[in-house]
């Protein structure tokens, strides 16, 4: 039987998958479709309550629709509460958060979601290859 070795993770790699959140916050903030599909990897997958995109463009084009509509003027949170990595370029977070209206500080718990967010290194760069969330309630 061999032994189990855990995967050479350095420091800068758990602060990108860490920072991923802060990405997708960011892009979210200004309303950007484009910096929020950038997170995500070419083929990516994104599956949220009734909706499922596959790929950068998909992403991005339902972003766009979303943040001229029922997106529009909300901000997003996301904290971490687990990050475990599989692997030196896989990475499984989980965060808990939401989706704020305008002018709410905090998430309401009707819009409290929890989310898996699984991270691959793809030529030195941490990317979402697929993300999902579901109600908390």
């Amino acid at each position: 039987m061999t032994e189990q070795t855990e995967p050479a993770v350095t420091d800068a790699d758990k602060a990108a998958v860490a920072g991923l959140t802060q990405r997708i916050v960011t892009a979210w903030a200004g309303q950007d479709a484009d910096a929020f599909a950038r997170v995500f990897t070419e083929d990516g997958t994104m599956i949220l309550p009734g909706v499922y995109c596959r790929g950068r463009q998909e992403i991005q084009a339902f972003m766009t629709g979303a943040f001229a509509g029922p997106y529009q003027g909300t901000r997003v949170t996301g904290q971490p509460f687990d990050v475990r990595f599989l692997g030196a370029d896989i990475a499984l977070l989980l965060t808990q958060g939401g989706v704020m209206a305008p002018g709410e500080t905090e998430v309401a718990p009707e819009r409290g979601v929890r989310a898996s967010w699984l991270a691959v290194k793809r030529q030195g760069e941490w990317q979402l290859a697929a993300y999902q969330n579901s109600p908390l309630n």
